[in-house]
């Protein structure tokens, strides 16, 4: 089943499992309250446009991840696994996927691979508590741009996203 971003704020669950601490919280609800965002104007602008596909088949870690990018202005979309997720891309664009490795249905790395072979073009994030690595040196073509040990914070998410973001939009800038 495909979610969207319909549901309530976690606040508890959020500081458990991402570790955010208050003052994230207090700029997570400054942001979704309509005030300035912590850190450059630009990027928070920058983030208004680009949009985020979510794939985690935790639904927790589904949702803490979905709002933590959220609040920091990105539009996301969410899966509950590689299976809906390659159903969704087939009709929405998105700037970024961050995909989970161990999923039913079909894993990250299927999904990665299904990209690759349908030539589209997407920056991913491959979150999981055990990097796939020898997968990933068997299969360099996949083109991961970034990984992400879980459990990791809030503060991990965003910045490797905002890496990953900056460097596409840094090559794309230098190919026009």
């Amino acid at each position: 089943m495909f979610v969207k971003n319909t549901w309530g704020q976690h606040p508890i669950a959020l500081t458990k499992i991402l570790r955010i601490n208050d003052d994230n919280i207090m700029t997570a609800k400054r942001i979704l309250q309509g005030g300035e965002p912590a850190g450059p104007p630009s990027q928070h602008q920058r983030n208004h446009r680009q949009r985020i596909l979510v794939v985690d088949d935790d639904e927790d870690m589904r949702r803490l991840n979905t709002e933590a990018l959220v609040c920091a202005g990105y539009k996301v979309e969410a899966a509950a696994d590689g299976a809906i997720a390659w159903d969704v891309l087939q009709f929405n664009s998105y700037d970024l996927l961050v995909t989970d490795y161990k999923m039913p249905e079909m894993s990250g790395i299927e999904l990665i691979q299904k990209l690759h072979a349908a030539h589209m073009a997407l920056p991913v994030i491959l979150v999981s508590g055990t990097i796939p690595t020898e997968k990933l040196k068997r299969h360099p073509w996949l083109q991961i741009d970034a990984t992400l040990l879980k459990p990791y914070t809030a503060d991990e998410l965003l910045a490797r996203v905002r890496e990953v973001l900056n460097a596409t939009i840094d090559s794309v800038a230098q190919t026009a």
